[in-house]
């Protein structure tokens, strides 16, 4: 007698867990087969539903996504984020040139921060 086979219908990916706040790639895969633009899109993890699903929000449009299916989902690592300002060659001449205007404005931040008197409510609560 002839036992079926078990489908491996995840056989490419891993179980991965999302957190509330991560990053992440999402792929509607109705949009993608249909061959329709926009399939593919950055979102931020609002929350996970009980179902194993997960609530997103589009980073750019902030629409709400519901019921993503995390084979669909890709961690965008912050590492892969913050590479450009990992990187930047700082003790070179034109190190500015060659990172994006967020990553100067950042930098620029943090260099004029230990200048300035901390403000009030901005302290970590005193230990006794």
């Amino acid at each position: 007698m002839h036992q079926p086979q078990p489908h491996f219908r995840h056989a490419t990916t891993w179980p991965v867990t999302f957190y509330a706040g991560d990053m992440v790639l999402y792929r509607d895969a109705v949009r993608f087969w249909a061959g329709e633009p926009g399939h593919t899109v950055v979102c931020r993890v609002v929350r996970t539903e009980p179902d194993g699903t997960y609530e997103l929000s589009n980073v750019k449009t902030l629409h709400r996504i519901v019921g993503a299916r995390p084979e669909y989902m890709r961690l965008l690592p912050p590492a892969d984020t913050m590479r450009d300002i990992d990187t930047a060659p700082l003790n070179t001449d034109g190190a500015a040139a060659e990172m994006t205007s967020a990553a100067t404005a950042w930098l620029a931040q943090q260099s004029a921060r230990p200048c300035q008197p901390p403000v009030k409510g901005e302290q970590p609560p005193q230990r006794s």
